[in-house]
């Protein structure tokens, strides 16, 4: 039988494509290699309204592109919809944020039996870590790697706890061992993922996030150990340190603030205050003065006034962050902002976004001029047959294109960065 793969969303997402493609791989299955399969699976999303409306029309193309495969639908959307997705979609086999690892005996059963199966457990909140053995969701020299999954925060504007389940830790072993095996197969770097990756740890026993950071930076042969997105709460004296003292540590972190207002961040159920946060990143960047900083930020939460959204450009340059990755608010059904009053009007928070986005220009236009001229480090990802460039990332993530009369992917080179000629 041969097989197909989409993924919708998050790198968590794509990583658990790959472990799955793995699995299916293991179990005799193999990748299509045109425009039939006999199996078409996807991995869905459901973050936002969008996402929701996203997966219900690439399920739709599934059925139409393949009529003969066994379709099956897993992920975020799939956990909170799979009677509709079921029913109305007409989709062959359902699971949600679990089973996936049983998705090869699914696809076995619907094969003998002819029968839909809908193998979606109905308590997310209950669930274990799934473990799919050792693989990884890779970019060219880049790996993925992850750690844990679901989320206990239960911000007001979030269905993530939901379809995702209790915050929940990998076994550390599985994951240094994996580790090594990227490191064996040539991977530079190793990006670590998931739901919630600073809640690592918070449902062991004196083992946390800095410790895994830790022991996976000091591992043989290692080049760079990359945290794909922490809260300011869970960034502590330890992993500042590390990230001071380990080379190979990424000297960029992507640190979600959401908003800036004190009244938002309350009504958001974020919990931390901006006085705090902001003197958490000041300390860091005062350890480690080149990191590069980029955060999250939602415009239009309901009842955000003008007050409150100068508040959130006062605080984003207070704290001192390089770039914005700017999020207009999604109603989610079923969480507590759904139903707030005063929800903003979607011209509002289209100017409210351009904004920020007009903002984070600026920011990012000035990190790179600290670095015009300067000699960087780069690690080689890809080349451009269009541009005939050489294209990667420093370790601060400044994007370097370069060229060379041989193939360079792969490898990390020195070179003087001309910000000018990295400006698309």
């Amino acid at each position: 039988m041969t097989f197909k793969i989409i993924s919708l969303g998050c790198k968590v997402n794509s990583y658990e494509c790959s472990a799955l493609r793995s699995l299916l791989i293991s179990n005799g299955l193999e990748e299509s290699k045109d425009d039939n399969a006999d199996v078409a699976i996807i991995n869905t999303c459901s973050v936002t309204a969008t996402a929701d409306q996203k997966s219900r029309q690439h399920i739709r193309k599934l059925r139409k592109l393949y009529p003969n495969a066994i379709i099956v639908v897993m992920g975020c959307y799939s956990q909170n919809h799979h009677k509709y997705i079921y029913d109305e979609l007409d989709a062959d086999i359902v699971v949600g944020t679990s089973n996936r690892a049983k998705i090869p005996s699914l696809i076995h059963s619907f094969n003998e039996n002819h029968q839909k199966i809908d193998a979606t457990e109905e308590k997310p909140r209950f669930f274990n870590y799934e473990e799919m053995g050792v693989t990884s969701f890779s970019e060219n020299v880049r790996a993925y790697l992850k750690i844990q999954d679901g989320c206990d925060n239960f911000c007001s504007y979030c269905l993530i706890p939901i379809t995702r389940g209790k915050s929940r830790s990998r076994d550390k072993n599985h994951i240094i061992e994996e580790a090594k095996y990227l490191v064996s197969k040539g991977y530079q770097e190793i990006v670590l993922t998931g739901i919630h990756v600073g809640g690592y740890g918070k449902d062991l026993v004196g083992y946390s996030f800095s410790d895994l950071v830790s022991d996976l930076s000091s591992l043989e042969g290692l080049k760079s150990l990359r945290i794909s997105s922490i809260e300011e709460s869970e960034i502590d004296e330890k992993l500042i340190t590390l990230l001071k003292e380990r080379k190979n540590i990424a000297k960029h972190m992507h640190i979600p603030l959401q908003s800036g207002s004190s009244k938002v961040l309350k009504e958001m159920n974020r919990k931390y205050d901006k006085e705090a946060f902001i003197a958490k990143l000041h300390k860091i960047r005062e350890m480690v003065p080149d990191i590069a900083l980029t955060t999250d930020v939602i415009v239009g939460f309901p009842n955000e006034s003008d007050e409150d959204f100068n508040e959130t450009i006062q605080t984003i340059k207070e704290a001192g962050f390089n770039m914005l990755h700017v999020f207009p608010f999604s109603r989610r059904e079923n969480t507590k902002a759904f139903y707030m009053k005063n929800q903003i009007s979607p011209e509002v928070k289209s100017e409210r976004s351009h904004i920020l986005l007009d903002l984070s220009k600026r920011l990012w236009d000035e990190y790179l001029d600290k670095f015009n001229n300067q000699e960087v480090e780069v690690l080689i990802e890809e080349y451009d047959e269009k541009e005939g460039l050489y294209k990667g990332h420093t370790t601060n993530y400044l994007e370097v294109k370069v060229k060379s009369d041989h193939n360079i992917v792969g490898k990390y080179i020195k070179t003087i960065y001309k910000k000018l000629d990295n400006i698309e």
